[in-house]
């Protein structure tokens, strides 16, 4: 009977996958239709007049949809925080700063957005982000000699590296592998410095060899909400300081992105503060409404895949892939580091949640589990064209979104072996 169970859970779990392939069906609906259909062939009961009793309709449909809180709460503050940015004119104004710096030299121009960007992108991250700050640079990037598509890669890049450092992501670890924070932030690093150096490489690469075609680019106008604005050089650390109170203080997530609004208002003493804050809550709140039931659909899965019937049948075959050794964690998480793209297995923004508890449950160190999914996450971040923010670059640059795949797969494979390498001989 297990191993019907078995095969009919995976079954589920391989036809879920199929279907986001091909675009058939949202993430945002597979993981709870996927939640539901594990459990019910796995044997949980729908409902039980025992509160003692592991139900569906209780434990992982009600309980599971707040499991996430913690990283809900993160996003909703972190998208609020990026709009008072953009409406106090502070991410236009590092932008142009950096711009200004680098004059026309295209070198210079590209490292000097991939890090200001990424410090923009650690503070805020999200379509509605990538999409205030695209409209800018890449226009900056092309009329420097950039071609269309490396102007969006190096986007795509600091919103990668940004995304490792983000207050939001360190929270989604938080939630599904209940770490503390001091150990989510411990081994961003570790996550982070690899996917850094490797977007340099390839950034220097693709400038010295891909050649320059200089062209015109008609700048757009006011894109950042309310046009340009002057803004006081002191500001423009504002992104900055949530990201230092978590990872240099230690601070909890949402009061240190409070303390970033705060600082930033004060820093920049805007005329209608109270308008500022209440518009960037409410746009904010919308920007990440889908993001928001994806993680209520994460949080179904992982209540469902922990449920006692869920986790029993599962664990044999789960055993039988947890990485016993240095050479098998970096072989099996770097081999398999592309199943994180196409909202694939190791996506821990879909199936890669579940899994990463089933790997825990298997018997896997947790920190392990996290650093492996964290750096196929980079993989996901950069080169999967059914991230929202990928889909909108190339239909920016007037590119093929599947050129910007063929473009960074090697490279980011290669940061998350590095990164793997580094992390065996700490882990292992």
């Amino acid at each position: 009977m297990e191993t019907v169970q078995v095969i009919g859970i995976l079954a589920v779990f391989a036809i879920m996958v199929a279907l986001m392939m091909a675009r058939k069906l949202p993430t945002l609906l597979a993981l709870p239709i996927m939640a539901i259909i594990m459990a019910l062939i796995a044997g949980v009961p729908v409902i039980s007049g025992d509160e003692k009793v592991y139900t569906i309709a209780k434990d992982v449909l009600e309980l599971g949809s707040m499991r996430m809180s913690t990283a809900i709460s993160g996003l909703i503050f972190g998208s609020i925080f990026g709009k008072v940015l953009s409406k106090i004119g502070v991410t236009e104004a590092i932008i142009k700063k950096a711009a200004e710096l680098a004059g026309d030299r295209t070198l210079a121009i590209s490292l000097g957005f991939l890090a200001v960007c990424s410090i923009i992108f650690a503070a805020s991250n999200g379509l509605g982000m990538v999409i205030l700050v695209g409209t800018i640079i890449i226009p900056i990037m092309i009329s420097a000699g950039l071609t269309p598509t490396l102007a969006g890669i190096i986007l795509l890049l600091a919103n990668g590296i940004g995304v490792t450092f983000s207050v939001s992501t360190l929270a989604v670890y938080i939630d599904v592998l209940k770490l503390p924070l001091a150990t989510v932030t411990k081994w961003s690093w570790i996550c982070g410095i690899p996917l850094i150096i490797v977007a340099i490489l390839m950034i220097v690469f693709f400038v010295k060899f891909s050649g320059k075609k200089r062209r015109a680019w008609a700048m757009p106008n006011g894109n950042m909400g309310g046009g340009s604005k002057q803004v006081r050089s002191i500001a423009l650390i504002a992104p900055i300081v949530p990201v230092v109170l978590v990872f240099a203080f230690k601070m909890p997530l949402v009061i240190s992105i409070i303390i970033g609004i705060i600082a930033a208002l004060i820093l920049s003493t805007p005329k209608k503060p109270v308008h500022v804050v209440s518009s960037a809550a409410v746009e904010g709140i919308q920007d990440v409404a889908g993001a928001i039931g994806l993680m209520m659909g994460i949080g179904m899965l992982l209540n469902s895949v922990m449920a006692p019937q869920v986790a029993a049948i599962l664990k044999p075959a789960i055993q039988l892939i947890v990485p016993q050794n240095q050479l098998m964690f970096i072989l099996i998480f770097g081999l398999l580091s592309p199943l994180a793209i196409y909202r694939g297995p190791l996506n821990v923004w879909g199936l890669g949640s579940g899994i990463l508890t089933l790997l825990v449950a298997g018997g896997m160190n947790p920190v392990a589990a996290m650093v492996a999914l964290r750096l196929d996450s980079n993989v996901q971040a950069v080169c999967d064209p059914t991230n929202s923010q990928n889909v909108w670059v190339a239909d920016f640059t007037k590119t093929d979104v599947n050129d910007i795949l063929k473009k960074t797969l090697f490279w980011l494979a290669a940061s998350t072996f590095v990164g793997l390498i580094v992390a065996s001989f700490m882990l292992y």
